[in-house]
């Protein structure tokens, strides 16, 4: 079976190719207004981004699919969890003004902010789904309150997911804190003949679960698997076990994302936001240079069929040499696994495919 998935280029030669026109273009398209009904509590899943990242879905994009979402009567809210790692999300207060920083306020976007699992993380539903590696998760209470969901995302890289889509905002951004825990099951070590015992990587850990004598340690059981330190060692000391725990961290996320939606049957629509796509994701205080040109945007209402679409669009590119992308510039290869050596991305794909929550098959529409 092929899902639709509806594309619009970034192209634009006229004011009626505006991106802005194309987003409410694509929700026209893509049949979103029968998913939406008058007086429907409507979460609008995004990613308003860490304080220094400017990677993040334009508020003013966002606000095209508010007004569309109130055009059927809806009552749409801006909403997402906070985080386990510190940082300035990672507690509601603290998330919604970095919120408002990043524009998403009422007056640009027409809709209120919600953290959906309240001040500290603790509102929590727990959803039954009997997967492989969950027969429960925890998943944001207001997210699983909410009648019905559009879910935006950036599409980019990440480390440990190989690249971020409506998958990785479903698992991972609609989880509380121990959501994210029970998914981020790798924890990295140090390569001790590498380390020099630099301390960057102690300065960066939000759990101070990392000491320096002569060389670093990481203490495994306060590790939350954040991968920070990774980021900042200089001399490539700290590595994780990419053959088997990775792909069992693609799979728990992806029965979270399952988790996510399980109890939304036909109210959920998703937007995938293939623009400035960056090595990294926007929980990153910092926005490195995109890997490959803008390409477009992209609606459906099949999570994995979006992802799937997204990822071959991007490998259809030929990546940027002056870009953190090493290898794999060429059409047809893998940038994903060119910027992020070790991790196969689409696996989230394959996995989320075997637990139903879509089809790899996809129908391109051009509008």
């Amino acid at each position: 079976m092929k899902s639709k998935v509806y594309f619009a280029s970034i192209r634009a030669l006229s004011d009626h190719e505006s991106t802005t026109s194309k987003i409410r273009r694509l929700f026209d398209a893509a049949g979103f207004a029968s998913l939406f009904a008058p007086r429907e509590k409507t979460a609008v899943k995004l990613h308003f981004g860490e304080l220094g990242n400017d990677g993040f879905i334009s508020p003013v994009y966002v606000r095209q699919v508010v007004e569309k979402i109130r055009e059927c009567g809806g009552l749409p809210f801006l909403t997402d969890t906070n985080t386990l790692y510190l940082g300035s999300r990672s507690n509601a207060v603290e998330h919604a003004t970095t919120a408002i920083l990043h524009g998403f306020d009422y007056a640009v976007t027409g809709a209120p902010v919600i953290i959906a699992d309240g001040l500290d993380g603790k509102n929590v539903a727990r959803v039954a789904i009997g997967k492989k590696h969950f027969e429960r998760v925890a998943i944001a209470g207001d997210i699983q309150a909410a009648d019905s969901m559009m879910v935006l995302s950036h599409f980019k890289g990440h480390i440990a997911s190989g690249f971020g889509g409506a998958l990785k905002n479903l698992g991972m951004g609609c989880a509380p804190p121990e959501g994210k825990r029970a998914q981020h099951n790798a924890r990295p070590f140090t390569i001790y003949e590498r380390c020099t015992g630099c301390g960057k990587c102690v300065r960066v850990c939000p759990m101070d679960a990392i000491v320096v004598i002569e060389r670093s340690s990481i203490d495994r059981n306060l590790c939350i698997g954040c991968f920070e330190c990774m980021h900042a060692c200089p001399e490539q000391a700290i590595d994780i076990d990419w053959e088997t725990e990775i792909p069992q961290f693609m799979e728990r996320m992806a029965e979270y994302a399952y988790g996510a939606v399980k109890d939304k049957p036909g109210k959920v629509a998703y937007m995938n936001f293939l623009i400035r796509i960056t090595p990294d994701c926007d929980c990153f205080p910092f926005s490195d240079a995109p890997i490959v040109p803008d390409i477009g945007l992209l609606a459906s209402d099949d999570p994995v069929a979006i992802d799937a679409a997204s990822f071959d669009l991007v490998n259809q590119q030929i990546g940027f040499t002056d870009s953190l992308l090493s290898s794999h510039h060429a059409t047809g290869e893998d940038k994903f696994t060119g910027v992020h050596v070790h991790t196969d991305g689409y696996h989230q794909v394959r996995y989320a495919e075997k637990i139903g929550m879509g089809y790899r098959s996809y129908e391109l529409v051009k509008i």
